[in-house]
């Protein structure tokens, strides 16, 4: 695998972990856009990834946590104007995890994870 920065793994890990969460959000009977989108939003916030990476932590791997410290670590691309600084930053290492193992190809694991946030 190509090595990415963290703050571009960040990226499409935000891609990955919001299209999860819509197709989560149809598949549990979820019909109306309007409805859709507030609940995507409620669930794929700084604040709502940060307590998905509370609940997620213990179950990483070393190689994982890494993963996290440095997409929490990485310097900011711009800063969030509803959260605190360290929610933001948590949240963007959540993010720099989800993608790495989506450019790794490592689907099976990408769907414990989600397993255990959604």
């Amino acid at each position: 695998m190509l090595t990415y920065n963290a703050q571009t793994l960040a990226y499409i890990g935000d891609a990955v972990y919001e299209l999860r969460v819509r197709e989560h959000l149809l598949a549990t009977g979820h019909s109306q856009a309007k409805n859709l989108h507030r609940a995507a939003i409620e669930r794929t916030n700084a604040a709502a990834q940060q307590r998905a990476l509370n609940r997620l932590y213990p179950l990483l791997t070393e190689a994982e946590r890494d993963v996290v410290r440095r997409g929490r670590n990485a310097p900011l691309a711009r800063k969030s104007r509803k959260e605190d600084l360290m929610t933001y930053k948590l949240a963007t290492g959540l993010e720099a995890l989800i993608g790495r193992l989506h450019l790794s190809g490592e689907q099976e694991r990408l769907d414990e994870l989600f397993d255990a946030i959604l």
